[in-house]
């Protein structure tokens, strides 16, 4: 069971106080920068060579960082990654089971408040942290807050409270609003009903008052940028950015299998995926401000910068608009980490996820690392001071129910003995050369099994479940032994 934030803190506290959990790993305090833009694939990022887009920030700076170039997002949708990413819990301990939505009769998931985040840990060790953007940890309740995305059936949007904040003292933050134009927020001290609207791109605003932040911390800090962009939403963004690609061929900007024109997802790629490009140029722009910043500030050396995304988007590749789905367009994600000096740059193929991330972050900063955060510390990898093997096979989760027969289409295996204790949902392997994933269906007491050789079918186009019974076979039995460990009750389904 996981120990809950007052417990963890109070269990470290003397050693925080006694300064030896409290150094970095060179005897410093460094600080610490996040930025992560929502839904921006890690085919998006210029010197990969994938997608052609214009990020000459982000080429810059992985000239100066560790890139993992598999880095995945294990529960590609809004909220459970943001979960993830501040808990570094499993969805089913922090509670953050699907995005934080709430209908007219159900109160949606949200993270627990009780549960000690990687920001919790720098608050009690005395770090200023200042939270900018997207937060979407929050289930909305009655009475609505009145946005727009809030009149539906589904409501999305919802303040947080500063006992909700998990440490942040400075907050300029909204729950999710997708008004990328003219975007809403809640400042430190403004009450539920206080939010006010911006009229101006939210990344651009947001790396200003980023900038604002960095004049005036006090170090150490701790600083998340979480924009918007490039979600959905794509043709809002500013016109200086969107005519660097209209006109252009949409078949020469992206790689990959897309439908054909005059269907509807290969209509979908064709209208959206310029100015999908061009909201990732404009998140580049903005990121090289934010570190402009640093340096003119005089922290580019202490402070270790964290480029991520939450998951990636399909585009209309696999007949599927966005995300939430095991395709290597929905789960690679962008993952840089910087610190001048300590972290030797270079580009590294080894396979992480997102619950490497809390973890990784404060083992970088030299702070104690709560027992539920799953994933694994690799700041010695990062420092040079221990090589790990990271060619483990990387866990795929997405939890809730099975998927339509034209969302994922899957072959037909025989489910396990005790399939009828297993919840619905999908699990999945992804290691360097190939993906398998399995969808339950306990209604019909079906399984389904999809497994792409990603070496010779990169683009995820044959499914190779039937032809390889042999691989089948050896990652189901892998794949259940570590849902085992995990305690998942998916396991009962292989």
């Amino acid at each position: 069971m996981a120990l809950t934030r007052r417990a963890f803190l109070a269990a470290c506290g003397s050693a925080l106080c006694a300064g030896c959990a409290g150094a970095g790993r060179a005897g410093t305090r460094p600080n610490l920068v996040i930025v992560f833009p929502d839904q921006m694939r890690a085919q998006a990022l210029g010197f990969m060579g994938a997608d052609a887009v214009r990020t000459p920030r982000l080429d810059a700076f992985a000239r100066e960082a560790r890139v993992f170039t598999q880095a995945m997002s294990n529960y590609p949708v809004c909220s459970p990654f943001r979960a993830i990413l501040m808990s570094g819990a499993l969805p089913w301990v922090s509670g953050v089971t699907g995005n934080c939505v709430s209908t007219e009769t159900r109160t949606g998931p949200e993270l627990r408040a009780d549960l000690t985040c990687w920001s919790d840990v720098l608050a009690a060790a005395g770090y200023d942290l200042c939270y900018i953007g997207k937060w979407h940890l929050d289930a909305p309740r009655r009475p609505w807050v009145p946005t727009r995305n809030n009149r539906g059936a589904n409501k999305w949007n919802e303040w947080c409270p500063p006992a909700r904040r998990h440490g942040f003292n400075r907050w300029h933050a909204y729950g999710t609003y997708d008004d990328h134009l003219r975007p809403m927020y809640w400042d430190t001290d403004a009450p539920r009903e206080g939010f006010r609207f911006v009229d101006a791109w939210g990344p651009e605003h947001e790396a200003g008052e980023a900038e604002a932040f960095l004049r005036e911390a006090r170090a150490p800090f701790a600083l998340v940028v979480s924009m918007n962009p490039p979600h959905t939403g794509y043709d809002l963004v500013p016109e200086r950015y969107r005519r660097r690609y209209r006109g252009r061929s949409p078949e020469t900007l992206a790689t990959g299998a897309y439908p054909p024109a005059g269907t509807p997802m290969g209509d979908h790629f064709r209208a959206s995926v310029g100015d999908y490009l061009a909201a990732v140029e404009g998140v580049d722009e903005q990121f090289g401000r934010i570190l402009d910043a640093l340096e003119a500030t005089g922290h580019r050396e202490d402070t270790v910068v964290l480029f991520c995304s939450d998951h990636g988007c399909c585009l209309g590749a696999h007949g599927l608009p966005a995300k939430n789905n095991p395709f290597e367009e929905s789960v690679r994600i962008p993952c840089l980490f910087r610190w001048p000096g300590h972290i030797a740059p270079g580009m590294d193929a080894g396979l992480v996820d997102a619950f490497d991330l809390a973890p990784t972050l404060l083992g970088l900063l030299g702070q104690p690392i709560p027992p539920h955060m799953v994933g694994r510390d690799l700041s010695a990898h990062l420092l040079g001071e221990r090589a790990h093997d990271l060619s483990e096979p990387r866990l795929y989760l997405h939890l809730g129910r099975s998927a339509a027969p034209d969302d994922f289409p899957t072959h037909p295996v025989a489910p396990g003995p005790r399939a009828a204790d297993a919840p619905a949902g999908k699990r999945g392997l992804r290691t360097a050369a190939r993906k398998t994933v399995f969808v339950h269906d306990p209604k019909a007491n079906r399984l389904g099994a999809a497994m792409y050789d990603l070496n010779e079918d990169p683009h995820e186009t044959r499914n190779l479940a039937e032809a390889r019974a042999d691989w089948l076979a050896a990652d189901r039995a892998t794949l259940k032994a570590r849902l085992e460990a995990l305690g998942d009750p998916f396991a009962n389904a292989l």
